[in-house]
């Protein structure tokens, strides 16, 4: 009987534009290639409980800015959860509107703010005079990544000694006009506002991958102790 990996997408029904949910979709085909079945369960407004270190990976797509609303008002309820699941190191990729959602709050082109999970220190600010739209290419310690971004938020590091981007731009826009670097890396977590999907880039979902595998074997370990 194959070994199954669980993953939890946080609100698959809602926050999954210009295929982010072809980031797991890859993810279970390389674990697939490696002899591993994957449960994939969607955790949204109807899910009544939710412990995320039963899962070995996390994934937050991104949404358009009305679902995004609903997304964040009830995603309060499970912050605590996933505060121990990211503290304990363990592998997450969030993207876009699910990347912005980990941080203080975002505020819209209206001046409103909507609180994030607080998770992280960052935020990000609104434009909508001035889209970030296009092809993009970072370089990562993976190696070099090419996506595409459509994003009118402008993410900033509230604390750069804790958070580390996860690329240095060669084109595009990357998490501002301003800083030049996409992303951001916090122990096992991944945000980035490459959408297309992200992992088409087989570097950056083979490391991805090897995380999950780690991840996957603390937890079935520790379930035989």
């Amino acid at each position: 009987m194959a070994q199954v990996i669980k993953m939890a997408y946080l609100y698959e029904d809602l926050m999954n534009t210009y295929g982010d949910s072809g980031d797991v979709k890859i993810l279970s085909y390389l674990l697939k290639k490696q002899g591993y079945d994957t449960q994939v369960d969607n955790i949204s407004i109807d899910t009544a409980d939710f412990n995320a270190l039963d899962y070995d990976f996390l994934f937050f797509g991104g949404g358009q800015d009305f679902e995004q609303t609903v997304v964040a008002k009830d995603l309060r309820r499970f912050k605590a959860t996933i505060t121990t699941y990211i503290e304990a190191g363990k592998p997450m990729l969030a993207i876009c509107g699910g990347y912005q959602l980990l941080g203080d709050y975002y505020e819209t082109s209206e001046g409103t703010t909507i609180k994030g999970l607080g998770i992280l220190p960052l935020h990000t600010i609104f434009k909508a005079d001035s889209r970030m739209i296009g092809d993009t290419e970072f370089e990562t310690e993976w190696g070099t990544v090419r996506a595409f971004e459509n994003h009118s938020g402008r993410t900033y590091f509230d604390d750069p000694t804790k958070l580390k981007p996860l690329g240095k731009m060669v084109t595009g826009y990357g998490n501002n006009p301003e800083d030049g670097v996409e992303g951001m890396r916090y122990k096992g977590v991944i945000g980035s506002y490459a959408h297309g999907p992200l992992l088409k880039n087989v570097n950056l979902a083979q490391g991805i991958t090897e995380k999950i595998l780690a991840c996957y074997r603390d937890r079935t370990a520790a379930l035989t102790k």
